[in-house]
């Protein structure tokens, strides 16, 4: 696996491989323990690259409920 693949790459976290990972990953950003404000804030350039990737569409709607 490579970093690229999760939304929070040095710590391995919320992996990023198929629309329903990257949905779950969306839901748990702001639950991810051990990391940053900051480092939150980077999860969703990944994140964001893996929704058009995997056409996961409805994430802006779950980003707003959070």
């Amino acid at each position: 696996m490579f970093a690229r693949h999760f939304a929070f790459p040095e710590q391995h976290r919320e992996f990023l491989e198929d629309a329903n990972h990257v949905r779950a990953a969306i839901a748990r950003v702001k639950q991810v323990e051990g990391v940053t404000d900051c480092e939150r804030n980077e999860a969703w350039t990944p994140i964001r690259a893996a929704v058009k990737n995997f056409d996961a569409r409805d994430w802006e709607s779950e980003k707003r409920k959070r």
